[in-house]
């Protein structure tokens, strides 16, 4: 069984609709009201990392189910640099890039992780120069990513695979309830 498919953006559009899908699939089922409370949860952990490391973002996300297993997608593009690559590819399970799974996909993502640029940070110092500097207060920005979804998912989840081709990146949430 596949869900309807939801738009999301990054102004908040399609973020209800995401739990309200989940809670519809959740019912259609038959899942119990704990285990279809953590299934929500996962797809507000995926949802809120996803925007959290992409940044502005245009996402598909639909549930399938099969003999109790639930898999959340979320499909979006991005401009890819290497700080998002990596810490995309961190939040998977096996750490690795689910798309190169064969030979010309492991070439192919060798070149686009050489290939990915550095973030812009505009006409700043680097940072380890700028804790040499006098007076610099070091400063904690909502920008920066605690980690905490990516963390909350992996206890929550049982498998979280992540696929990169250039832009395009894919993020599979598993979740069996035997």
């Amino acid at each position: 069984m596949k869900s309807d498919v939801v738009i999301i953006d990054n102004q908040g559009h399609g973020y209800n609709e995401a739990l309200l899908e989940t809670k519809k699939t959740c019912e259609y089922t038959g899942l119990n009201a704990k285990d279809s409370i953590r299934l929500q949860l996962c797809t507000e952990e995926l949802l809120s990392m996803a925007r959290s490391i992409t940044g502005e973002m245009k996402a598909s996300f639909w549930i399938e189910y099969e003999q109790k297993q639930y898999e959340l997608h979320l499909s979006t593009e991005t401009v890819m640099d290497k700080e998002k690559r990596d810490l995309l590819i961190a939040a998977s399970t096996s750490r690795k890039n689910e798309a190169a799974n064969s030979f010309l996909g492991k070439l192919r993502d060798m070149f686009e992780s050489a290939m990915a640029g550095s973030p812009d940070r505009g006409d700043e110092l680097p940072e380890d120069a700028m804790d040499d500097l006098a007076n610099h207060v070091v400063e904690c920005t909502d920008e920066e990513w605690d980690g905490y979804e990516q963390s909350t998912l992996r206890h929550l989840a049982d498998t979280i695979k992540i696929g990169i081709v250039g832009g395009k990146v894919d993020m599979t949430v598993i979740k069996s309830f035997a």
